[in-house]
C-alpha cells in the first residue's frame, strides 16, 4: 500500500471469528482479504455478520490466487474480487472503491444538550471519556461539552483516527505524543496522560506502528 500513500493502513489481521469484532472495532471504510487455496476453511460469513451490524459498510476486496471462492464472495457481499494482484489491477479497484463511496469525511460533529446544539470540529477534539450514561468530550483548548449518549455510541460513528484505547476513553490519534507501554498510558500534546487498558493494547500497538512506521 505504500504506493496509495493517501490511504492509510488501521490494522492487519488473521482472518479468523476474532476478525468480525476488529472490522467493528475499528469501522474502516475499505477492507483487503487475502484468501488463498489453501485457506480454503476461512468462511466469508464473517463479511456479512459485519455488514448486518455496522451502519456504514466497509468496501471488501478479496485477494486470492484462484477464483473459485468466487460465488461464496458473491453471496456475502464482497464488492470486488482479484485474482491478478498487483498495482495496476489494485489500482483499478481502488478507483472504483473511492467513485462508488464518494468519501467526504464529514469536518463536525453536533452535539445535543437538551435543547442547546455544539457543533464540534474532529481536529478540535482530543478525546472523548465515558461518565456513565454520558461521554465528555474534552477539546484542544480544555473546555469540555457533555452529550447524554454512551461512549459505546460515538465509538461506532467517529472518523478512523479516533481509537477506544480503554473502556472509559476514545483518543485522537493525532494528539498523541509519547506512549508508555510499561505505565499502560498516552501522553498527549498538552501534557495530559490517559491511560489504556490491557484490552486494547494490540490497538495502542498499532498506533505506535503507524505513527512510528516500526
Amino acid at each position: 500500500m505504500k504506493v496509495f500513500f493517501h490511504y492509510t493502513c488501521v490494522g492487519t489481521f488473521c482472518f479468523d471469528d476474532d476478525i468480525a469484532n476488529e472490522i467493528m472495532g475499528l469501522h474502516p471504510h475499505l477492507v483487503l482479504i487475502l484468501k488463498n487455496k489453501t485457506d480454503s476453511n476461512i468462511s466469508l460469513q464473517i463479511i456479512g455478520e459485519c455488514l448486518t451490524y455496522l451502519k456504514t459498510s466497509p468496501y471488501f476486496v478479496l485477494l486470492s490466487d484462484t477464483d473459485s471462492f468466487a460465488l461464496e464472495a458473491i453471496q456475502n457481499g464482497v464488492s470486488d474480487y482479484l485474482t491478478k494482484i498487483n498495482t495496476h489491477s489494485l489500482g483499478m479497484s481502488l478507483a472504483k472503491f473511492e467513485a462508488r463511496s464518494s468519501l467526504v469525511p464529514p469536518k463536525t460533529i453536533c452535539i445535543k444538550s437538551y435543547s442547546d446544539y455544539h457543533f464540534i470540529n474532529y481536529n478540535d477534539l482530543v478525546y472523548l471519556k465515558a461518565d456513565n450514561n454520558t461521554t465528555d468530550f474534552k477539546l484542544y483548548n480544555n473546555k469540555i461539552v457533555t452529550a447524554y449518549k454512551t461512549l459505546k455510541y460515538f465509538e461506532q460513528n467517529l472518523p478512523s483516527n479516533f481509537v477506544r484505547i480503554h473502556k472509559s476513553y476514545i483518543v485522537n490519534v493525532s494528539y498523541i505524543s509519547r506512549i508508555h507501554f510499561s505505565k499502560n498510558k498516552c501522553y498527549l500534546n498538552f501534557n495530559e496522560q490517559i491511560p489504556f487498558s490491557s484490552t486494547y493494547r494490540e490497538r495502542v500497538e498499532r498506533i505506535l506502528a503507524s505513527m512510528a512506521h516500526v
